[in-house]
């Protein structure tokens, strides 16, 4: 199984089909601090503008979507981060009013957990 350094939960997936059907290609920019905490904030592709200051951590492949997920972190953060896997969910509750997700009464969030020594050494390569 490949490592990855973003997944998400059979809830979010779901999440991100119906977001999907309703709007079109979908982008993830993981926040730093603004607006909602640290949330992964969801955009129609290419409505976030990603530059050399941003990281694509993943291209995910959701069952129901027919293009990838893209998955951004800016550089800075991601120095941060690098160690870490994260994991998109979806809860209850209103989040950001920039991310697609809030008008249908849940948020995204990330769960996560430090990459092993394993996983650091295969996203090396």
């Amino acid at each position: 199984m490949p490592v990855t350094r973003v997944d998400v939960t059979p809830a979010a997936a779901a999440m991100m089909v119906r977001l999907r059907e309703l709007h079109g290609p979908l982008m993830f920019h993981q926040s730093g601090g603004c607006c909602d905490g640290s949330s992964p904030m969801c955009y129609l592709e290419g409505e976030f503008r990603t530059g050399g200051s941003d990281v694509l951590l993943e291209s995910l492949a959701i069952e129901g979507v027919p293009e990838p997920i893209t998955f951004w972190m800016s550089a800075a953060q991601f120095e941060l981060w690098k160690h870490t896997h994260l994991t998109v969910d979806v809860v209850p509750g209103r989040g950001a009013g920039f991310s697609l997700e809030a008008p249908e009464g849940v948020r995204f969030l990330i769960r996560s957990r430090l990459l092993t020594e394993a996983e650091l050494a295969a996203l090396a390569t």
